[in-house]
């Protein structure tokens, strides 16, 4: 079983649009085929799973966890989630630190620069896209960025949120599916730790303008059935969004976008439905937390899966079915290094690692229903 995702790019001159060359990246997992026999349409609606997960933030003691000797490999760190977001038929990660390799030399934190072999592993994972928009996107300047653009490039993951050129900025990223249900992405960041973004090259990060929001997802609208919002936004540690986030999601809400994804707290949000000034409902997600990091704090090491379904629905695609799985990062501490990475489902975590693991359990699942008591949790991967 395999997924088929279709990628386009689409490129706006003035009012009109002409699609670029689509590239077929079904050939990126070999998991699962969900297309529907013409028998089967008869009964069921066309539909797809769509898999978000929060931040990729490779600290230098994960990668040097995931050096063997010869290469960077961090496939097995994530193989305890992999089936789950294999499973999903569109699947998209946050890449907090910029993946410019080696050759420019890694880093670690404040300043993070990444193995490109990360994007190997979430690849092999079933990640099929890649948000770049975050505060450390120009970390280690242009080469970095451009560095990781060649490399997704090179992979076949599609990427949105920074850019290599103005013209690739004005294209729009779009995934079709087998089941005729096309999907646009978009990401936006509040900030960049600071640092300048060089002059004429705003291409390289998308920030959160409300401005070019609104016209990013008036060509979207145009172009998908759905439109998904990533904003890296809030404040790092808060477990519940502050008034900005809220005012932002509510601003995405009104422009009708259909999911908005956040990141940035580094700790899980709730979760809730925001009604759009024409009636619409968005799915809010204000933030995932990390997903794969070396934070030492418990709630940092919690992150999640969160999953929804788009169904067609006559001649609209709605948004149902939001579920999550609470996950975690587990790891061993020898002095200032760990080992033994992994991410594991936080309910498969041992007794030994969590004590009372059934409290956090119920915690995590209150906090994140808080707002959505109808929020069900991800059954278990066979």
């Amino acid at each position: 079983m395999h997924k088929r995702v279709y990628f386009f790019i689409i490129l706006f001159l003035l009012t009109a649009c002409t699609p670029s060359t689509s590239s077929n990246i079904s050939s990126l997992h070999s998991q699962k085929n969900i297309s529907l026999t013409e028998k089967e349409t008869d009964w069921i609606r066309p539909q797809i799973t769509i898999s978000t997960i929060g931040d990729i933030l490779i600290h230098d003691r994960v990668y040097d966890d995931a050096w063997n000797g010869e290469t960077y490999n961090f496939k097995p760190m994530l193989a305890a989630v992999a089936d789950y977001l294999r499973e999903a038929d569109i699947t998209v990660a946050n890449q907090e630190t910029i993946m410019g390799g080696e050759s420019i030399g890694l880093s670690g934190y404040p300043n993070f620069n990444s193995p490109v072999e990360i994007g190997d592993a979430l690849q092999d994972a079933g990640v099929d896209l890649i948000t770049m928009a975050n505060n450390h996107t120009l970390d280690r300047g242009e080469e970095a960025i451009q560095n990781a653009i060649a490399y997704y490039e090179e992979i076949g993951i599609p990427y949105t949120g920074s850019f290599k050129n103005t013209e690739d900025q004005a294209e729009i990223r779009v995934l079709e599916t087998d089941q005729d249900i096309s999907i646009a992405f978009l990401s936006y960041t509040y900030g960049t730790n600071g640092m300048a973004i060089p002059e004429g090259k705003s291409y390289l990060v998308n920030l959160i303008d409300r401005k070019q929001i609104k016209e990013e997802v008036e060509k979207a609208d145009e172009l998908a059935d759905v439109t998904i919002v990533s904003l890296h936004f809030g404040v790092e540690e808060e477990r519940m969004p502050d008034q900005e986030q809220k005012d932002l999601a509510q601003y995405a809400a009104d422009l009708g976008v259909d999911v908005v994804i956040g990141h940035h707290p580094h700790v899980l949000q709730p979760i809730e439905w925001l009604e759009g000034e024409e009636g619409n409902q968005t799915l809010v997600a204000y933030s995932l937390g990390n997903f794969l990091s070396g934070q030492y704090a418990f709630y940092n090491r919690i992150g999640g899966i969160f999953e929804f379904d788009l169904v067609k629905k006559a001649d609209e695609v709605v948004v149902q079915n939001p579920r999550f799985l609470p996950t975690f990062v587990e790891f061993e501490e020898e002095g200032d290094a760990i080992s033994n990475v992994q991410v594991v489902p936080l309910e498969q975590e041992s007794e030994e690692k969590i004590e009372n693991l059934d409290e956090v359990l119920s915690e995590i699942y209150a906090h994140m229903t808080q707002w959505m008591p109808e929020l069900d949790w991800i059954a278990k991967s066979n």
